[in-house]
């Protein structure tokens, strides 16, 4: 019998206010971000919503397409905290 498979992580709800904040405060549609990330715009929206969380390719994706930088998100995390 195989091990049941590992549960997904919780979303982290300070990630998703604050990666929806700097979007917004880019003035960047979701459309085009989730364009520019390589993902859906559902897919965008579950993060940015906390229904899902992202995996590390993702956050990186996402940021890298809002030029922002991992240590000015991890601030803006903790902040939020």
């Amino acid at each position: 019998m195989l091990p049941p498979m590992p549960r997904s992580p919780a979303p982290d709800k300070a990630l998703a206010a604050v990666l929806k904040r700097l979007r917004e405060e880019r003035e960047i549609t979701q459309e085009t971000l989730a364009y520019n990330a390589g993902l859906s715009v559902g897919t965008l929206g579950r993060i940015e919503v906390a229904r899902t969380a992202p995996s590390w390719d993702s956050v990186c994706r996402i940021i890298d397409a809002m030029g922002v930088s991992l240590t000015e998100l991890a601030a803006a995390v903790e902040a939020e905290r």
